[in-house]
């Protein structure tokens, strides 16, 4: 038989690793660190990545996905310690409801015309009129959809209805519009600048006219019943001036817009 000491040794080491594999708050890398769960729109993941591997106060997890689905999940019950939005109306829209702490304009972005990094087919706004040209936009309820549809009320509505005439698919964040575009599904789409620079070369940037450029405006909240409202503070105050913000800005973000 296996010593006794040995075996209460061996037993121990196995509820540690067992301890280590649970979903308790505890990151499997860190340790004593408790687990920050960030819910955070898709444009975001380059970004927040980033800051999450260099933020001292917690290990980061992120949930990323389209800002309005994440704000619908919070208000099913789902609670992240924040929430992070390519908007400032669903932030706000969460807090009226009481489920967030009063939200923070924490960024900005450029909306850009994106084609293929080879592509010949688009060279700016007056080709996506023309007939066989597809185009990739996100859908109206998210706010990368919201902006696209901003810049094209701001035409004449003969241009405007060519190319609405020539969407080929509604996405619901902009990793479905970056994913259809390397793919060489679209011959164009709408998405932030960061997307495109996130794509290391895949894509290319058009810029829109200044007159068409929406105000595009991140927001960012404490969740209301947190397990770790602390470092959600911390966290949020981090994207304002510290790592986050600079982790934003080498992603290719702007500073919060004034208003």
């Amino acid at each position: 038989m296996r010593p006794r000491g040995a075996f209460a040794a061996a037993l121990a080491a196995l509820v540690a690793v067992a301890a280590g594999c649970g979903g308790g708050d505890e990151q499997a890398s860190g340790g004593s660190k408790p687990a920050l769960t960030v819910s955070a729109a898709a444009s975001l993941k380059a970004a927040f990545t980033d800051y999450g591997q260099r933020f001292p106060d917690a290990s980061a997890r992120f949930s990323f996905a389209g800002s309005d689905e994440l704000a619908a999940q919070i208000e099913k019950g789902v609670r992240p310690d924040v929430f992070a939005a390519a908007n400032t109306k669903l932030p706000e829209a969460l807090y009226a409801k009481g489920l967030v702490e009063k939200p923070t304009v924490f960024a900005g972005n450029r909306l850009v015309l994106a084609v293929p990094a080879d592509a010949a087919e688009v060279g700016g706004l007056e080709d996506l009129e023309r007939r066989g040209v597809t185009l990739a936009v996100g859908s109206e309820d998210v706010p990368i959809g919201a902006y696209t549809r901003t810049v094209l009320a701001k035409l004449p509505a003969a241009r405007r209805h060519a190319i609405l005439a020539n969407v080929r698919s509604e996405e619901p964040d902009v990793a479905g519009i970056t994913g259809k575009l390397t793919q060489g599904a679209v011959d164009a789409g709408f998405l932030y600048a960061s997307d495109v620079r996130a794509t290391d070369d895949k894509l290319k940037a058009i810029e829109l006219p200044d007159a068409l450029q929406p105000t595009v405006a991140y927001g960012v909240a404490v969740v209301k019943g947190a397990k770790h409202p602390a470092q959600a503070k911390a966290f949020v105050a981090g994207l304002l001036d510290g790592d986050g913000a600079e982790a934003l800005k080498a992603a290719g973000f702007l500073p919060p817009p004034t208003r």
